[in-house]
């Protein structure tokens, strides 16, 4: 501190420390609050109001489709014949095989089976059928389950399709309105009540069934990487039947890249910055940054795209190797795991070489010329002098390294082309913007951000650096 205001002067470190404060309060401290807020709230959709309001609106569009038809004078011809009704935009939209049903959100939704028992006055609609008191409530695994009717009093109440449409539609009516009124007092009673939960967090641990014939079962119990999960309880059996905790698995198997990758970068990046540092003349030593900079002046995805014509079916790789007569069919390279892996080590590559090497051009020759001198190998001089000094760029490379691999996104999405396990990182995005759960994405976010500073922080201990030591980084 004192160093800093003595080269500094008062008002530039003042600038500093303020443009580091607001630095970290908007761009770290914030977003990860607000992720921790929307982690601990229960999802609006698993909210019993939520039951409630849905049953409410699947009863107003039943009767609304329920008065359309009914004003229709063929409607039962319609029906025989595949006749569409028109939604609620006031468009008609033609059935696919028997009646199209508008849906809440105006949308026409096409009947499931097109199937119309005798005794029905009406053809099948999808929101009359689901405009049922005894709707099942959002509970978490393992719980008991319960329904809207039994749990709040509700009577138990159906719009039935063998009645007349008039009666049909005086059902739909008293069920719209129980459900309105419930959906008013629950959602008083939820305002009241604490919003926050750890539920969100319980579906990284939760176990899901994986329906598997005794065939399949066989071959997948055959296989290492099922014992091994098996081994840390992350695949089970019970009452015959096989469960996968699937969010455990892809944190554990991103990790397990992550570090791999990390590892591999690391005994890529150390000889080349050793190399350019230390083994090199100054004028080579130009070169050498040239080769390793130049194919960073492309853009990441550009990069990364460019594998792809490397490791496609018929790219670059494959045509070698028929051309060398090595095989007969293309090896489908996007389905292996090990293309993913090598194509991040090559993206990130560069974040371990420079702090490896800024820290690595700071040591003193003449050290490695007096253990020479004195008969230590070459190994012992890394050993004991080299790797000792560069430990902070090492450090630092690796953490950089690591963090970017943990997270990242564009290589799995675009290599392995959806032929290859997700990595936690698609998880977290699918939960995001493909499920709509964004709660449950904020607590996978958010316990991965921890996770990783916890690997990070033993990382360090086993380095034996400090933070303090990271300053000599360059």
């Amino acid at each position: 501190m004192k160093g800093l205001l003595k080269g500094y002067g008062a008002a530039l470190s003042a600038f500093f420390f303020g443009a580091v404060l607001v630095w970290g309060l908007i761009l770290i401290i914030l977003p990860q609050l607000t992720m921790l807020e929307r982690a601990i709230t229960a999802p609006k959709r698993g909210l019993d109001s939520s039951v409630a309001l849905s049953l409410s609106r699947d009863a107003q569009t039943c009767i609304s489709v329920l008065k359309t038809y009914e004003m229709q004078p063929d409607a039962e011809a319609a029906s025989a014949g595949g006749m569409g009704i028109p939604s609620a935009s006031g468009m008609a939209v033609p059935s696919a095989s028997g009646m199209a049903v508008p849906s809440s959100s105006g949308m026409a939704v096409p009947s499931a089976t097109g199937q119309t028992p005798a005794q029905a006055t009406r053809p099948y609609i999808l929101q009359c059928d689901r405009a049922n008191t005894h709707k099942s409530l959002v509970r978490a695994s393992g719980e008991p389950s319960q329904y809207l009717d039994t749990l709040y009093g509700l009577p138990v109440m159906a719009v039935s399709d063998a009645g007349t449409v008039e009666k049909q539609i005086a059902t739909a009516e008293k069920i719209s309105e129980r459900a309105k009124a419930l959906f008013v007092d629950l959602k008083a009673r939820e305002a009241r009540a604490t919003p926050y939960t750890l539920a969100n967090f319980g579906w990284l641990t939760q176990a899901r069934m994986i329906p598997l014939s005794e065939t399949q079962k066989t071959i997948e119990d055959a296989k290492l990487s099922k014992k091994l999960i098996g081994l840390i309880g992350l695949r089970f059996e019970r009452d015959g039947k096989v469960y996968e905790r699937i969010g455990l698995i892809t944190l554990a198997r991103t990790l397990s890249f992550a570090i791999a990758a990390t590892a591999l970068a690391l005994l890529l990046c150390y000889p080349m910055a050793y190399k350019v540092a230390l083994a090199t003349t100054p004028e080579r030593a130009v070169w050498l940054f040239l080769g390793l900079v130049i194919p960073y002046a492309i853009v990441e995805l550009m990069r990364i795209y460019a594998w792809t014509v490397i490791i496609d079916n018929n790219g670059l790789l494959n045509g070698v190797l028929q051309w060398l007569h090595v095989v007969d069919d293309p090896i489908q390279f996007k389905r292996f795991p090990g293309t993913v892996f090598v194509v991040i080590v090559y993206t990130y590559v560069l974040f371990m070489v420079f702090p490896i090497y800024n820290v690595m051009n700071t040591l003193d020759r003449n050290q490695i010329e007096a253990a020479k001198d004195l008969g230590a190998s070459t190994w012992r001089v890394h050993w004991r002098i080299i790797i000792p000094h560069s430990k902070p760029g090492i450090a630092v490379g690796a953490i950089a390294t690591f963090m970017l691999s943990a997270g990242a996104f564009s290589v799995p999405r675009i290599i392995s082309r959806g032929l290859q396990a997700e990595w936690f990182s698609q998880t977290i995005y699918n939960k995001f913007f493909e499920s709509e759960n964004s709660n449950v994405g904020a607590a996978y976010s958010f316990a991965y951000t921890m996770v990783c500073f916890v690997l990070v922080g033993l990382f360090m201990w086993l380095m034996r650096t400090r933070l303090k030591d990271f300053a000599r980084v360059q």
